[in-house]
């Protein structure tokens, strides 16, 4: 092979391999960036600590809560989605810490109705089995709350927000008979309820996306006022 050539060939094999290098570092860096709602805060003092745990519904109105919050309430949540029931009963000595809490807003549901297959893997319902049965939904509630409530802070309940149709990992209206658990169990311990699931369920079309059970951005910043308004309902009650 003629020099020319091969240190021709050479040069684009090297010039390849640096672009494949250089857009994997790039995937890489874009993939490893923080969600911003899980950017620890620092605390303005002499304001109210909030506490927000939830999946990625409540990810999703994080940042809008802080800013509707802003000057009122120093609010936190888990740098994680908190997913499932059986997630929060092993993590939620964790998630509160030992820092004091005024208010608790929090919600467990979707994770808990959706399906999943042998390997845990999401899956359509008529081919697996659902995450977290009724009965062990209802025992991982007490459980959570009855440590919640040892932190002496105000909690509030957040609804389940309804499963719309075509959703491919959940059955519509599961979630009211994971709400319907989840109220008998509020009511029994006294926490209030934000009912999130009768917030949005009027303006679905409007607020989430289609066959889906995440938010619109405008949907997001809905709940974030609903759930912002809750909060400083409690606030007001301490």
């Amino acid at each position: 092979m003629p020099i020319i050539r091969y240190v021709t060939l050479a040069l684009i094999a090297l010039t390849i391999s640096a672009a494949s290098s250089s857009a994997q570092e790039a995937k890489a860096k874009k993939k490893a960036a923080p969600n911003p709602a899980y950017q620890a805060i620092e605390d303005v003092p002499g304001l109210p600590r909030v506490l927000l745990i939830g999946d990625s519904i409540s990810i999703g109105y994080t940042l809008a809560v802080r800013e509707e919050l802003k000057g009122k309430a120093n609010v936190h949540r888990p740098a994680t989605n908190c997913g499932p029931t059986t997630r929060g009963v092993e993590l939620i000595d964790a998630w509160l810490g030992n820092g004091k809490r005024d208010v608790i807003h929090f919600n467990f549901g979707l994770h808990d109705l959706k399906f999943i297959d042998d390997q845990g893997k999401n899956t359509p319902p008529e081919k697996g089995r659902v995450q977290v049965s009724a009965a062990d939904y209802e025992k991982n509630l007490e459980t959570i709350v009855g440590r919640m409530k040892k932190t002496g802070a105000k909690l509030i309940f957040a609804t389940t927000t309804p499963v719309p149709p075509g959703e491919p990992q959940r059955i519509k209206g599961d979630e009211r008979k994971y709400n319907d658990i989840a109220r008998r169990v509020m009511q029994k311990h006294g926490v209030a309820i934000d009912d999130l699931c009768a917030f949005c369920e009027p303006r679905l079309a409007e607020l989430q996306l289609p066959a889906n059970v995440h938010f619109k951005p405008e949907g997001s910043k809905q709940l974030a006022a609903q759930v912002a308004a809750s909060i400083l309902q409690a606030l007001e009650k301490k």
